[in-house]
């Protein structure tokens, strides 16, 4: 675990209150291993109070990236900064959790972020209040080895938190955990934004993206694909419309959003529709005198998204070395 702390950032503004800031930037950031590219020319922001997710598959240069903005490692090219200060300065309030935590096994939770705090310097009276943040102060005492994988992981953030940072970075949060623990940390995610936190992460995991972040950024072999709202990302839905006659049907859906957005699939009626048009087409289809017999709308998920911008595809668990 790679432990970032510091202090003398502004005061943290409450989520909600001002997102627009950007406190989390990168401008052009590359790395190279002698020929290899790891991260290519790569820019975002992260704006304050959002959580920001960095989307990609194992490999495609997502912890090399985080790397770079917290200072331990050194871009080839490129810039990076939070809070305004150059990354790996002293002074921003950071805390990382990068490449899972890393605690002594025969101490207990508590003692192992004493062991850390008196390490960076930050104050101890602090431990208690972040195992409460993480829901286990009712397990504080207990020895680190008897800790599930997600306990594990929710002591990671916490000493993350131990300087009370007000940008969070974490790298794959969710790795390994099974779905009781995936479902806490979502929900520690969220608490940690509605503090008024920045929480920026990576993941493979396109579920975890889609339910926790605000915006996100898809990387693909170094480069950034695109940085967007998971909702701009997700775009036209999915509407199908079982009604009789079809081909009627056809013809009206057709002529109302154009015929690129329309296909027949098995009798049924395929079309690309925005968010409210399923009243719209569904009452024009009654006026046409259409008997509508189904209707049911879906997003698309970010995994279409991915496949369509990439040629990729994202999966649970790929083989490579983390980047």
């Amino acid at each position: 675990m790679h432990a970032v702390t510091g202090t003398g950032a502004p005061p943290i503004t409450t989520r909600g209150t001002s997102v627009s800031e950007a406190v989390v930037v990168a401008a052009g950031l590359t790395k190279r291993y002698g020929t290899r590219t790891v991260v290519d020319r790569l820019s975002l922001e992260v704006r304050r109070g959002e959580v920001f997710g960095v989307l990609g598959p194992n490999g495609a240069g997502k912890t090399t990236t985080l790397r770079m903005l917290l200072g331990l490692v050194r871009p080839t090219s490129g810039s990076a900064s939070v809070l305004g200060i150059p990354a790996g300065q002293p002074g921003a309030a950071v805390g990382a959790l990068v490449e899972g935590p890393g605690f002594y096994p025969y101490l207990s939770g508590r003692d192992n972020l004493r062991v850390l705090a008196g390490y960076t310097g930050a104050p101890v009276p602090r431990v208690g209040a972040v195992l409460e943040t993480v829901d286990l102060a009712d397990r504080a005492r207990d020895r680190y080895r008897t800790y599930s994988l997600g306990m594990k992981q929710r002591l990671g953030v916490a000493a993350a938190l131990l300087s009370d940072p007000e940008v969070v970075v974490l790298d794959e949060p969710t790795n390994g955990l099974d779905p009781a623990g995936i479902t806490d940390m979502r929900a520690l995610l969220r608490r940690l934004a509605d503090e008024g936190r920045t929480v920026l992460l990576s993941s493979h995991l396109l579920g975890e993206v889609e339910q926790v972040c605000d915006r996100v950024a898809i990387i693909a072999q170094g480069r950034l694909v695109t940085e967007s709202t998971v909702e701009e990302l997700r775009g036209l839905g999915r509407l199908e419309i079982e009604a009789q006659p079809l081909a009627d049907a056809a013809a009206v859906v057709t002529r109302l959003v154009g015929g690129d957005r329309v296909s027949v699939v098995d009798g049924v009626l395929h079309v690309q529709a925005e968010p409210g048009e399923a009243a719209r087409l569904n009452r024009a289809l009654v006026q046409a005198d259409v008997d509508v017999t189904g209707l049911r709308q879906t997003a698309r998920t970010l995994e279409e998204v991915f496949l369509e911008i990439t040629g990729d595809e994202i999966t649970g668990d790929e083989g490579g070395a983390t980047v």
